[in-house]
């Protein structure tokens, strides 16, 4: 047969191929999870045609990671599970057949709101030679905590980003923003914030949701002392610890100067002003990397805010911006990715943190996950990470706030449950890994039916539909001649797998 007879053929059999191709599907709802079944291909659509996937746009990137935090709290929820138990869970989290498929893990230097209780890598005041630099306490949970997962999955890399400096490098001489019941900050210093302004009480709400502008008042001080000498030693503070991580051969190749800016907390937090961002990152850490550790990135972030003014201000430096590789955004920060997606295309996106919730562990929250993983790959992020993974009891941080976890674990007998958050992830991780591409997005924060196709890496299309309304809902999705047609179940997930 000749090349043309060839060709000639296999356009003509195409739409017989088509329509006979295997479709399988997985639904969750809350009473029954991960259930499997089949279906075909249609000529026509039954529902609304949401998505048309012929053809894979240009501008997504290839999907690479998805990622958690290597939290204090977590490997003591961990450590309370028996050994079947551990090993079962570590294997779901790391395994590259396991159901989470982890292959990035982000780490604070020093503590963030989920570790045991304050700490930082150097804690004696005014050592800005770093003489007294350590991660002796990271040894107690972090590393031992990694090295579970690297036996599991050895090819994991990190990124870090610091809740809080060293207390003594701040203005306030402490490591949170505003002091509260949780910690020993006086209230007499909280002018620093905003100078003359109040403080407005329902600005940093440990629960309940945060709605509108975020923040509603930006910070007026950089708490970070702006002094060079301050500033150098705290870029040698982040050389040092990708340093010490690597001799413990934990590779670091991401670095983010700060964890959510515009958080201004009563747990470990630093405000930063935007003159303060640009300076910090442009004239000393930025510098200090190249000459350190030129093969470790640096990202702008991680944005929390939804004021696009404040972060075009940020990202307006021409000279900051020559060595910055991509931008993190989490928590209101995705109001504002499209938009900074499109004025920058040639930087990487990420979603650095998913959202915590309020320690409901129920399915809202996984419904919630899952329209936020829609929202970030859809919007052409190409890794997302996880913030708790597994948590006892309530959830229950140090400083009063009770947060959502991928696997809940009874301190008293060891137990553990994987929460609908769990199933919610799954149902993307399971299918979607490195090299995959999205060709098809669908938003569903308004109508409560998200949609996200993409290619995985062997080929094969992929379809993840969620419906969070209380009706059944029929949907189709345009691909080539031929029709997936989707019967969604009230407060369901559904992923396909053509």
């Amino acid at each position: 047969m000749n090349l043309t007879n060839f060709v000639f053929l296999a356009m003509w059999m195409a739409p017989a191929v088509l329509s006979a191709q295997s479709v399988e599907t997985v639904t969750s709802t809350k009473e029954d999870v991960w259930k499997e079944g089949k279906t075909k291909l249609s000529v026509s659509p039954s529902g609304p045609v949401v998505l048309d996937i012929s053809k894979t746009p240009d501008d997504y990137p290839l999907f690479r990671d998805w990622g958690m935090t290597f939290n204090e709290l977590d490997h003591v929820a961990l450590s309370k599970v028996d050994d079947n138990g551990r090993i079962e869970i570590l294997n779901n989290l790391f395994s590259p057949d396991g159901e989470m498929r982890f292959t990035r893990g982000r780490i604070s230097p020093g503590a963030n709101d989920y570790a045991e209780s304050w700490y930082s890598c150097d804690e004696v005041r005014g050592d800005l030679d770093l003489k007294y630099f350590n991660i002796d306490r990271d040894r107690r949970r972090i590393i031992p905590f990694i090295k579970e997962a690297q036996a599991i999955q050895p090819d994991l890399t990190f990124w870090i980003s610091p809740w809080s400096p060293p207390s003594w490098m701040k203005i306030n001489g402490d490591y949170p923003v505003v002091s509260s019941k949780h910690n020993n900050l006086t209230d007499s210093i909280s002018y620093l914030l905003f100078g003359d302004g109040d403080i407005d009480e329902d600005e940093m709400k440990l629960t309940g949701p945060r709605d509108k502008q975020f923040p509603r008042q930006l910070a007026t001080n950089d708490f970070f002392i702006q002094d060079p000498r301050y500033l150098k030693a705290y870029a040698n503070y982040f050389c040092k610890f990708i340093d010490a991580y690597k001799e413990e051969n934990i590779p670091i190749d991401m670095v983010i100067y700060q964890n959510e800016a515009y958080s201004y907390t009563p747990y470990p937090g630093c405000a930063w002003t935007a003159e303060g961002t640009i300076r910090f990152n442009r004239d000393y850490l930025a510098p200090a990397l190249k000459e350190k550790h030129p093969g470790v990135s640096l990202f702008m972030g991680t944005f929390n805010t939804n004021r696009l003014d404040h972060v075009e201000k940020v990202l307006s430096d021409k000279d900051l911006n020559k060595n910055v590789a991509g931008i993190a955004f989490q928590w209101e920060g995705r109001d504002v990715l499209p938009e900074i997606r499109a004025q920058h295309p040639e930087w990487r996106f990420m979603g650095s943190e998913s959202e915590c919730g309020w320690g409901s562990f129920d399915w809202g929250a996984a419904e919630h996950t899952f329209e936020l993983i829609n929202h970030y790959l859809g919007n052409g992020c190409d890794e997302y990470t996880f913030w708790n993974v597994i948590l006892c009891d309530s959830g229950e941080s140090p400083w009063g706030w009770k947060q959502n976890a991928l696997i809940r674990v009874d301190s008293k007998d060891g137990s553990y449950t994987y929460t609908p958050e769990y199933h919610a992830v799954r149902h993307y991780t399971s299918f979607l890994g490195k090299g995959a591409k999205v060709n098809g997005y669908k938003g569903g924060k308004s109508d409560g039916l998200p949609v996200l196709s993409a290619v995985d890496a062997t080929g094969r299309q992929l379809v993840f539909a969620g419906n969070f309304t209380d009706k059944q809902k029929k949907i189709s999705i345009k691909t080539g001649s031929k029709y997936l047609n989707l019967t969604l179940k009230p407060h369901s997930f559904t992923t396909v797998r053509i």
